[in-house]
């Protein structure tokens, strides 16, 4: 039977290994807190981003235009 030592009586490298043993990880669980974004406040990348898409977008159209492709009068015949 082992005699009881306390622990700071205990060398450091067996309090090391005593401390580790009872540690535990997470695992999957983020322990972080989310919060979810505010609706009503105005976001500035949000914006910024919206209109960088919205000016691609429209410029593919303009370049690309199907409609004027498909149009008879555009042709030159």
């Amino acid at each position: 039977m082992e005699k009881f030592v306390p622990f700071e009586k205990l060398s450091k490298k067996k309090q090391k290994e005593l401390n580790k043993a009872k540690r535990n990880t997470w695992g999957l669980t983020d322990p972080v807190t989310k919060c979810s974004e505010n609706k009503k406040i105005y976001n500035r990348k949000k914006a910024k981003r919206d209109t960088v898409f919205d000016t691609q977008d429209t410029a593919s159209r303009f370049l690309f235009n199907e409609e004027s492709f498909e149009d008879s009068s555009l042709r030159s015949e």
